[in-house]
């Protein structure tokens, strides 16, 4: 069996064929593996969903869904990014090859003389994501089957609340484990209003987690979410004081939520398992340090923020080998099932959020939550299917990067990998 051969069976099982993105089997290509795709990307369009009154989604997560258009009419999707965000980077994939996903990361990252700051990431990411999903249809195979297959049935969620009255919280609680769901979380008090003294706060905290853990029952688990309110003192006095109470974990206990001294101060201080990550960017932006020091023992870093499936799936991999749990922030739904994707065929623990349940009008098909979980279909790619109808196109290109923006200098490695724009 030729080598190509070989990793098409491993990838599709035996028998399986490759597809073309109208549906049509399309025979193994028999060139060498190192011979350039014939599929060129032509376009790349942007959709502001009708449902959206901006470009924006819930707290600030972006709505904007990208479509990447190839010369087979295969169009792959993603989500994340402003159209000016996505533009720059956008121009760098006309034209050219989508299977190459890792090569077109490395130059939407480092296409700046400027380094890509977090905005910038969720563009990419998007970018990202839409590659991946091109990929899986051209195959004919879920993202995850690229991904390395499925490691578990389903993905483990935990309901998420905002605000809880105390007298609330352990009936939510009661029903949040009735259906299905791992873990109930909740980031706050209701009735304290817009002022907030995190000492004098503590008190009501530990009150309605009290309820919180009366509520899910020995067999369940709460969360606790600080959002980044409390200074140094003020979460180790929490974090001690929720600790009988056997939170899953704590998270964003520390006001200053990049500042890892702090972190590492903390985890000296407190024994409850602590969570971090979803402000954060690609590895380099916090997670690393914060996975490889053992401050934390749950990363909540998410696509695309993090720059889509490439740059997650090194994050992944970083806390299988650190046993840190993958326990995404919620995000817009094209961009969740990417997350399931990559969750579906992770090694290591995973628990992901659940707030937007419900698919949106614009989505016909995509990642489904049921009973407490979250679970991808089969369908080629990302198995996402968008209803371009009920979404607002605000920007179209054909065109490769304008002359007019920094060209650099391309510079690459004797073996051609790309190193420097």
């Amino acid at each position: 069996m030729k080598r190509r051969d070989l990793l098409t069976t491993a990838l599709l099982g035996a028998g399986a064929t490759l597809a073309l993105g109208t549906g049509n089997a399309r025979a193994a290509d028999p060139a060498a593996p190192d011979t350039p795709s014939d599929l060129k990307i032509t376009r790349v369009r942007v959709f502001n969903p009708a449902n959206s009154s901006n470009l924006n989604g819930p707290i600030g997560l972006s709505e904007i869904v990208v479509a990447v258009d190839t010369n087979a009419g295969i169009t792959g999707y993603g989500q994340g990014g402003t159209p000016d965000l996505l533009k720059y980077a956008a121009s760098l994939l006309i034209g050219q090859d989508p299977l190459r996903i890792e090569h077109h990361w490395q130059r939407m990252y480092r296409s700046s003389i400027y380094p890509a700051g977090r905005e910038k990431l969720t563009a990419v990411g998007a970018l990202d994501c839409a590659l991946w999903d091109i990929k899986g249809k051209r195959l004919g195979a879920p993202v995850y089957q690229l991904l390395g297959g499925r490691t578990r049935n389903y993905i483990e969620c935990y309901k998420s609340y905002g605000l809880l009255r105390i007298d609330q919280a352990r009936e939510e609680a009661r029903k949040t484990m009735a259906e299905g769901y791992k873990a109930v979380r909740s980031h706050g008090v209701a009735g304290e209003n817009t002022v907030f003294d995190g000492r004098r706060s503590i008190a009501n905290i530990v009150a309605m987690c009290r309820e919180l853990r009366e509520g899910v029952g020995p067999k369940g688990e709460f969360i606790f979410d600080a959002h980044t309110r409390l200074s140094l003192p003020d979460a180790a006095r929490l974090c001690d004081a929720l600790q009988p109470l056997d939170p899953l974990f704590v998270e964003d206990p520390l006001r200053q939520m990049d500042d890892l001294t702090l972190y590492q101060r903390l985890r000296e201080r407190v024994n409850v398992p602590l969570a971090a990550g979803e402000q954060f960017g690609e590895m380099r932006d916090g997670n690393l340090q914060l996975v490889e020091q053992g401050f934390i023992d749950f990363l909540r870093s998410s696509i695309p923020n993090v720059g889509g499936i490439s740059a997650y799936r090194k994050i992944a991999a970083l806390c299988e080998a650190h046993s840190v749990v993958l326990t995404p922030h919620f995000t817009s739904p094209i961009a969740t099932a990417a997350v399931a994707h990559c969750l579906m065929s992770h090694g290591g623990e995973a628990l992901n959020e659940a707030y937007r349940t419900a698919l949106p009008a614009y989505l016909n098909e995509g990642a489904v939550f049921r009973e407490g979980r979250l679970h991808v279909t089969d369908r080629p790619g990302l198995g996402v299917v968008f209803d371009e109808r009920r979404a607002q196109l605000v920007a179209t290109w054909t065109q490769a990067r304008p002359a007019e923006l920094y060209q650099g200098e391309s510079a690459e490695r004797p073996d051609g990998s790309h190193l420097y724009l």
